[in-house]
């Protein structure tokens, strides 16, 4: 007879059965789970019924299992170290230490990876988990979460939740193919007939993001300059797309400072000329307080102050400060 699963009797009395056996005693076994001898008694009787066959073969003081008992006993047996050998697994520690970090989409993939992949040809062990959104304000809050950057005004108060990490600084950079097709570009008033991606001001309304925007037109005043009708070959909410779209060579982009930094150490972008606009605001590195017991999580935000520190000695630009033209 085929008994399908759903029709099984409870794991209980097979654990219950798996006991009984072991001891081959009914009053052991009650004794071990502590019922009495004839609620075990009432459990096998039960259990035989339901599975048409005879496990024991009671005698006067004693029990023995039948043929079909056997092998239900070697059955039951491995069907337990099993289930408890999964729940191990499932409650075990991971064996891999784990660092969630999140950000705005440009925070992540342009500044945060970097330094992700530099630590990890360190610590090859450690894994990441980076959770990117500009519509998203809540994920800093996820306690799994264990690092977020964001960005607000300078006169946030720091301390050990909360580290400074850089100014907000724009500056214009393309590619250099774009820049030999199309160059020089000697000062700002010769952007004005350049082709310039910019900023859609829907990504600044980002529930992420909320932040005072910043555009050619913005840059353009604050180097005393006024230019009419600016028309921008492309304009987009999204930044990673025009940061790409420079990197090929379609136009030039305002340049968050510490977001291409590595493009311009690799050479896949290049400034123009010095005239960087800085902006009365900055990115912070919000530490989940719950998190510094975790392994490597302390070590990393160790990691990322040092490397700030070492690549802002002589290479920070000013700049003209926004609030001198808002």
């Amino acid at each position: 007879m085929l008994i399908k699963r759903r029709y099984l009797p409870s794991l209980g009395s097979f654990a219950t059965f798996e006991v009984a056996a072991k001891h081959l005693s009914f009053t052991l076994a009650g004794n071990e789970l502590n019922v009495t001898q004839a609620a075990i008694s009432q459990q096998i009787r039960g259990l035989e019924k339901s599975l048409g066959v005879t496990l024991f073969i009671r005698k006067h003081n004693s029990l023995e299992l039948t043929f079909d008992g056997q092998r239900l006993l070697t059955a039951v047996s491995g069907g337990l170290d099993k289930i408890c050998d999964a729940i191990n697994d499932i409650n075990a520690p991971s064996d891999l230490p784990m660092i969630t970090c999140s950000g705005t989409n440009a925070a992540i993939a342009f500044w945060l990876k970097s330094l992700v992949d530099r630590f990890r040809s360190e610590r090859p062990d450690v894994r990441f988990v980076l959770l990117a959104s500009d519509e998203d304000d809540t994920l800093r809050n996820f306690d799994e979460v264990d690092l977020s950057l964001i960005c607000g005004n300078e006169r946030c108060e720091v301390g050990e939740n909360l580290r400074y990490l850089f100014p907000d600084i724009v500056q214009p950079v393309c590619s250099p193919d774009y820049l030999e097709r199309h160059g020089p570009f000697p000062d700002p008033l010769s952007l004005g007939q350049a082709d310039l991606l910019d900023l859609h001001r829907k990504h600044w309304t980002s529930d992420a993001i909320g932040w005072h925007p910043v555009t050619w037109d913005d840059w353009f005043r604050a180097n005393g300059l006024d230019v009419p009708h600016l028309s921008p070959i492309m304009i987009s909410n999204n930044y990673p797309l025009l940061v790409n779209a420079a990197i090929k060579g379609e136009g030039i982009v305002l340049g968050w400072h510490h977001l291409v930094r590595s493009l311009l150490d690799e050479g896949a972008l290049r400034t123009l000329f010095d005239a960087p606009l800085r902006v009365d605001r900055g990115y912070y590195l919000k530490v989940n307080r719950a998190s510094l017991d975790k392994p490597h999580v302390q070590e990393f935000i160790d990691f990322v102050l040092t490397d700030l520190a070492a690549s802002e000695q002589g290479h920070q630009p000013r700049g003209v400060a926004m609030g001198d033209i808002l």
